[in-house]
């Protein structure tokens, strides 16, 4: 995994009081949300402690930035709790070289994590305005090997390119084949699937040209992704 070294950071007497108190609460969230959730790998702890998460949450919402709660983010979409996205960073087990295929990039703080560990991210968002918000968020932090692009990727995008890592933001009924099919040879699929009230939290990986073994990581439940793949239906 690669090293990330924290900056430090002079700020004026004014703004002081503020960063201390997120510094302190991004503490509170890393040991009392992330670790316990068995969210352990040092690269990721490290890279939560310095990717600022009160930057991606709506504005006037910062105090509730590190709370363990979904966040509204405006058009009917949530950004997922922190520990969520902390162990979807973990569990997919980013290499430094690897090509990133997000779907549902919302405000863009986990696209943010997954742009520092992996060497390109490619993120879809169906939103355009928060396409565009997200793509701003992480112009201002440099992070210029992540990308933003607008459209419905509910079922598959740029399905020309494979992948090493994709990462499902929201949640399907149904899990269709593309993503699949769109992982390279070792590449790994993060995908939450079914309905509620019980939901679970997959890791495909592509062991050879037709062969995939997964693995149930946890139950959640999150919000389906819009434009889903639906189950088939029985009718009487």
């Amino acid at each position: 995994m690669p090293k990330v070294h924290a900056k430090i950071h002079v700020f004026p007497p004014s703004q002081t009081g503020i960063r201390m108190d997120f510094e302190h609460a991004r503490f509170n969230m890393v040991e009392q949300q992330i670790r316990t959730w068995d969210v352990l790998d040092p690269a990721v702890l490290e890279l939560l402690g310095t990717v600022p998460r009160e930057q991606f949450v709506p504005e006037g919402r910062q105090e509730l930035a590190f709370a363990d709660l979904e966040l509204p983010i405006g058009h009917g979409e949530v950004m997922l709790a922190p520990k969520l996205q902390a162990r979807i960073a973990q569990e997919v087990s980013v290499a430094p070289t690897d090509r990133i295929l997000e779907i549902g990039t919302g405000t863009g703080y986990l696209t943010a994590l997954l742009a520092r560990l992996g060497a390109t991210v490619t993120s879809v968002e169906i939103h355009a305005a928060l396409a565009a918000a997200a793509q701003a968020r992480l112009a201002s932090l440099g992070i210029d090997n992540a990308r933003v692009e607008t459209g419905d990727g509910a079922r598959g995008w740029d399905t020309a390119h494979a992948y090493d890592i994709i990462v499902l933001s929201g949640s399907l009924p149904v899990l269709p084949d593309t993503f699949q099919k769109q992982l390279k040879p070792g590449g790994r699929l993060f995908a939450i699937v079914g309905e509620r009230p019980v939901m679970h939290a997959r890791l495909i990986v592509r062991e050879g040209e037709n062969t995939f073994t997964g693995v149930t990581l946890f139950e959640t439940v999150v919000d389906s992704l819009r434009n889903a793949q639906q189950p088939a239906r029985f009718v009487f």
